[in-house]
This record gives structure tokens, sequence and C-alpha cells, in this order.
């Protein structure tokens, strides 16, 4: 089953509370995330992709399930 906005916005939420990787390797996605808090419907979604982009190197425990709502929010 798809992810819900409301799950995905958690799954965002997780991200931008790692703040030690802000500068590393977080680095450009904090700004797609916070962005992304206040869209919803098809802007959401390819803020989504763009926040996956940038995340590939984030390895913060919990990381992966981060990943996998995003992803499933992603596919139609």
């Amino acid at each position: 089953m798809k992810p819900t906005e409301k799950e995905v916005k958690a799954a965002i939420r997780v991200i931008l509370s790692d703040r030690k990787s802000y500068q590393t390797s977080l680095n450009y996605a904090v700004g797609y995330c916070q962005h992304a808090l206040h869209m919803t419907g098809s802007d959401l979604s390819v803020q989504v992709l763009y926040i996956l982009n940038n995340i590939s190197h984030w390895t913060r425990s919990g990381s992966k399930e981060v990943r996998k709502v995003l992803k499933d929010f992603t596919k139609n």
C-alpha cells in the first residue's frame, strides 16, 4: 500500500532531525525537505524524488526505512 502524505512528511522530519549530517550527507537534501513539508499531491511526489536523489549517502539508523517510505510514495 502506498504511504500517505502524512507518513511521507513524518519520514522527511526524520531526515531533518539528523542535524549532524547537514554539512555532509544531507547537504542539498535539507532544503528540499524543508520545502516538501509545505507541499501536497504531485508537487510533493516530485520533491520526494529530489530528496531521494540527495540522500543516497545518508546512513543514519533508520535511513533504510525512511528511503522505503519515500520510494513507495513515488511509485505509481
